[in-house]
């Protein structure tokens, strides 16, 4: 783990102008936009760029376009002076916060980046205004950094689809690099959203790996029909009474559609409430896989 000097930067003209200087120079560019309360899944984004790109930028911005009124914009926790240290110790060489003035000076945006049918279920229907707000962020910022490798974390699995064919609908000359989830020693996928839960919610928000190994078990033993696996997998949150299930699915991994049969590859989604914090899980399987479910004997990812 490297320890490096970040240069912080609220204006995007300078950031620009460096990251073109670097390009210029020869150098790559790595970039893991964030909205900040950093944990160590971050960290893992973070060093995985610094070793695969001579200088790395990170932002953090709460995005306001992708919460809707009722959402918890201003609950989202907040420490820029953590942040700045973790970043730090990750290998992050610049650190990009811009105010929301900064990255929309006319205050309304009248610009909408809608990546359609993608868009438009799982997270899409329980969070309708989400996912344009992150298309439309993400591309700005894409916009911002230039060409680069940009790090998304599997645990946004949807985000991370629909932010892989933007890129590819629009020719943004960005590579999307997909990186594993990083989890706690009980399994639960970390979040910033985590630091909401009460001391009850976050003992019981291990459910949802719970659910996500008995949906992976069914698949690895053959199982291909996607109602079973999700009825299997809302029988394991049913039984945790501070769990409100929000949804579960088994998907194709590249349509996120729920296929008749599913094939030998397939990505297992899951969101639940618990208390007034919503958290979301996925993971890949495989028909036949072994050794994928958690335990608190393995370490968790890297990336």
């Amino acid at each position: 783990m490297s320890l490096t000097n970040v240069t912080t930067e609220t204006s995007i003209a300078p950031l620009r102008t460096k990251l073109d200087q670097c390009r210029a120079s020869g150098a790559t560019v790595g970039f893991v936009p964030t909205m900040g309360f950093l944990h160590d899944g971050h960290g893992s984004l973070m060093r995985t760029a610094s070793e695969r790109n001579d200088v790395v930028v990170a932002s953090i911005f709460v995005n306001p376009l992708q919460f809707a009124p009722n959402e918890d914009l201003d609950r989202y926790p907040r420490n820029l002076e953590g942040d700045t240290a973790i970043a730090a110790t990750n290998g992050v060489d610049h650190l990009f916060v811009p105010t929301v003035d900064e990255m929309y000076p006319q205050g309304n945006v009248l610009t909408n980046i809608s990546v359609s049918d993608l868009s438009e279920r799982w997270d899409g229907v329980s969070r309708p205004e989400h996912f344009g707000g992150v298309a439309t962020v993400v591309s700005k910022l894409f916009n911002i950094i230039g060409p680069c490798h940009a790090y998304f974390g599997e645990k946004d699995y949807q985000q991370l689809a629909i932010v892989r064919r933007m890129v590819t609908d629009l020719s943004i000359p960005v590579e999307v690099v997909g990186c594993p989830t990083l989890r706690e020693a009980d399994g639960l996928a970390m979040s910033s959203r985590n630091s909401l839960l009460t001391t009850e919610d976050r003992a019981a928000a291990v459910v949802l790996r719970r659910a996500l190994d008995r949906g992976m078990e069914l698949h690895g033993d053959g199982e291909t029909d996607p109602e079973r696996i999700v009825a299997a997998m809302t029988e394991v949150v049913s039984a945790e009474p501070r769990a409100r299930l929000d949804y579960a699915a088994a998907v194709d991994p590249t349509s996120i559609r729920v296929p008749e049969v599913l094939g030998a590859d397939a990505r297992l989604l899951i969101a639940a409430w618990f208390g007034t914090t919503r958290l979301i899980d996925n993971t890949a399987s495989t028909v036949g896989g072994a050794g994928q479910a958690f335990t608190e004997t393995q370490q968790s990812p890297t990336g």
